[in-house]
């Protein structure tokens, strides 16, 4: 199945509606740190994350780290900036999803290391700014596993 990265993510309700995601899809969490907030079980409670022992999560101290450990996938950026509507694309199993932080989104140079065909945008009306973190993960996920048939889903 794919993976979801979350690039310094600094909301704990967005991080614990996108454990939810990811333990009713069956999609790999990465967490790059640093985390807006502490990951202890108590606190992870409190903010709604108790979906935690339902999901794969993993931190890392690094883009580079994580990446490492997913063998190098095919990453697909999701950005205001991005230029290629989230639908075009042809996913695949091992692909990864990358987010940035809510308040600032993924760096510049993140985005540009990635080709323009994987710096992905979600349709939105004019005048927009931006999607909550966990509803653009949700349709990037779905989109990506309805293209695979929803394999393994009930």
């Amino acid at each position: 199945m794919f993976s979801l990265i979350l690039y310094q993510p600094e909301i704990p309700p967005n991080t614990g509606n996108v454990i939810r995601l990811c333990a009713n899809t069956g999609v790999a969490l990465h967490l790059i740190e640093p985390l807006g907030f502490d990951l202890e079980e108590k606190k992870l409670r409190r903010a709604g994350l108790d979906y935690r022992e339902f999901a794969r999560v993993s931190t890392h101290k690094s883009l580079a780290a994580c990446l490492e450990v997913l063998q190098q996938p095919r990453v697909f950026a999701l950005s205001t900036r991005g230029e290629t509507r989230h639908d075009r694309p042809r996913y695949k199993e091992q692909d990864a999803f990358l987010l940035g932080p809510e308040t600032r989104g993924l760096p510049r140079e993140l985005l540009d290391a990635l080709p323009a065909e994987r710096r992905l945008r979600l349709p939105m009306r004019a005048g927009s700014r931006s999607l909550n973190l966990a509803n653009a993960a949700a349709v990037i996920v779905y989109e990506a596993w309805r293209q695979l048939g929803f394999e393994n889903g009930a």
